[in-house]
């Protein structure tokens, strides 16, 4: 039995991206009903909270994995912290009265600001009393070297119940670390993996014998998707105010609307709910900018869009199974419906080039790449970004969940920005609402609550369109 799981070369660019002012962890700020996870006298039950978590862990291993890195190939694996420690991980906090949700977004906003400690498991979460309204923030955070959006929400299930009995909270099971394997068998290890390459491509040359026709068909596909993955790198979108230069400090906005407003658009305009929410969030760029001053007519701007390629049997696993694909945002435009058109039409068009095969290609060339070829690649994509934000939606369940009782309120998920990115859209559906979750550059967005009023308006002014009723709505007061 291995000792140690080796990180993909997608899951190792994240790693490598990441720099004293890009951290490239996410997260999410769950909010509760902070009734049944209180002592009687008032105060969290902060024993029982750490040891519900801990009660689970033996379901998620890699929160209790670290990193160790291979001498020479310097691409690190997966090992046992033998001195996993859960209250490092684990911790507690309030916000001093009177517990807003503007409080808990500048908290939740330096949270995102520190980096992880790469010597031990990377995840922390926060546990947040205070909260005006008896509430209790959970602020979680994880390194995109370990999860996905698809999977980060499979392994917050991992501690969600549907029912609001809170179930009794075991002891937490034996754990035995493995023993960390020594660095000269990660390097002996390594060796021989590239001496296998040569193997690998023995046994294709037998599959193309055996099968020419097949083989040179599935190659040719792969081809194509791969240029058309990457042929935006060679026209860049409009730079904007919110692709400059970033610093370590983020800004947090969030804004929760109604799941069956998108559907309603979806249903009268025709599409998808992510056509929707990408046609909003265009005419929220839009009133965005406006506010800023800058000269909108004409201009269109890009958005990266990832999407799973997880399949059902990697359902709940760790690590990244994403691809992307690039939609077109006519922030230019003034027609909130010919908007909605044109991202339907670039949509229709990325899924017909099959722009998500071809990054799924991408990360596979990366598996057998040389770290610092794989690297450097990665480090050259950021510098010539073929895109101007990126929005990500995941969808969640569409009914309650309880942790320990206490149920989930409203859940905004938290997105790391790389340079030159001082603006990401994250939403994730759950019980029938839509929650956008903002993350921004301190310096380069000190606005922000205005784009969190435009998306509002933009939902509003699609919906209208949608509706019937265009021009009738109140537009909403920027701050």
């Amino acid at each position: 039995m291995a000792d140690y799981d080796r990180l993909s070369g997608m899951d190792f660019s994240f790693l490598k991206l990441e720099t004293a002012n890009t951290h490239m962890h996410v997260g999410a700020c769950s909010v509760f009903a902070a009734g049944p996870l209180r002592k009687k006298r008032g105060g969290l039950d902060e024993g029982r909270l750490t040891r519900a978590v801990e009660s689970r862990l033996h379901m998620v291993p890699r929160f209790r994995q670290k990193l160790a890195w291979i001498p020479v190939e310097g691409r690190p694996v997966w090992v046992d912290d033998r001195n996993f420690n859960i209250h490092y991980h684990i911790r507690f906090t309030a916000l001093p009265a009177p517990g807003t949700d503007e409080q808990l977004k500048t908290l939740a906003g330096r949270v995102m600001s520190q980096a992880l400690d790469r010597s031990k498991p990377l995840w922390e979460m926060w546990f947040v009393d205070g909260l005006k309204g008896n509430r209790l923030a959970v602020i979680n955070k994880a390194h995109h070297c370990m999860v996905d959006g698809i999977s980060g929400i499979d392994l917050a299930s991992v501690l969600m119940e549907t029912s609001p009995e809170p179930a009794p909270v075991p002891d937490p099971e034996p754990w035995t670390p493995r023993t960390e394997p020594r660095p000269m068998k990660l390097l002996a290890d390594y060796v021989k993996r590239r001496a296998l390459t040569p193997v690998e491509t023995a046994r294709g040359l037998r599959s193309f014998v055996r099968q020419p026709v097949q083989t040179i068909e599935r190659t040719r596909k792969n081809l194509r998707a791969l240029g058309a993955a990457l042929a935006p790198g060679l026209h860049l979108p409009p730079r904007t105010p919110f692709n400059a230069a970033i610093g370590p400090h983020r800004r947090i906005e969030w804004v929760q609307t109604d799941l069956n407003d998108f559907k309603a658009i979806k249903n009268a305009l025709g599409g998808t709910v992510n056509d929707a929410v990408l046609g909003v969030v265009s005419g929220a760029l839009r009133g965005f900018l406006a506010h800023r001053g800058e000269k909108i007519s004409g201009i269109q701007l890009r958005a990266m869009v990832p999407v799973s390629v997880r399949d059902e049997s990697e359902r709940g696993t760790m690590g990244n199974h994403v691809a992307s694909m690039l939609a077109e945002l006519p922030v230019g435009d003034p027609d909130p419906r010919k908007r909605l058109e044109t991202v339907q039409q670039a949509m229709g068009k990325q899924k017909e080039s099959k722009n998500a095969l071809g990054a799924k290609t991408i990360s596979r060339l990366a598996e057998w790449a040389f770290p610092n070829l794989a690297a450097q690649a990665a480090r050259l994509q950021i510098e010539r970004l073929p895109f101007n934000l990126v929005v990500t939606n995941v969808p969640g369940p569409q009914f309650p969940l309880y942790f320990q009782g206490a149920e989930l309120k409203g859940v905004y998920p938290l997105m790391p920005l790389a340079q030159g990115l001082g603006l990401g859209v994250a939403l994730v559906s759950y019980n029938g609402s839509l929650f956008f979750g903002l993350t921004a550059d301190w310096d380069v967005m000190p606005d922000l609550a205005v784009l969190a009023d435009c998306i509002q308006d933009s939902t509003q002014e699609l919906l209208a369109v949608a509706t019937g009723k265009a021009g009738s709505t109140e537009r909403h007061k920027h701050r």
